[in-house]
């Protein structure tokens, strides 16, 4: 359930970029985007399609979001990651600390 959750996720997410990008730039804050009176979104209807559309995709991205934290705060004998490799080296009895590397008897290297 997590993988498809995860995957609609990032198709919203690129979907939400995109709408947001094809969006004309009501103030010029960066200077690009909408610039003039030619182009392709010039129609009314098409800015609110994509005013809907954004809002939508915010809607499901929230969601979405909120689902995702649901799922990874409930899950239930699943010990995180780290946990087990901490544990899984305190039992074999191991040192913590790296190998130290020798130096070949011949002196080469």
């Amino acid at each position: 359930m997590e993988t498809v959750l995860l995957s609609i996720h990032l198709i919203v997410a690129i979907a939400l970029v995109a709408v947001i990008l094809l969006q004309r730039s009501e103030g010029g804050a960066l200077g690009i985007g909408g610039g003039g009176q030619g182009g392709m979104m010039t129609a009314r209807g098409a800015g609110n399609l994509l005013t809907k559309a954004t809002k939508w995709l915010a809607i499901v991205f929230l969601a979405n979001s909120l689902l995702l934290g649901w799922f990874a705060a409930n899950k239930r004998g699943e010990d995180a990651v780290l946990d087990a490799a901490v544990e899984q080296s305190l039992e074999e009895g191991d040192s913590q600390l790296p190998e130290i590397p020798t130096v070949p008897e011949d002196g080469e290297g």
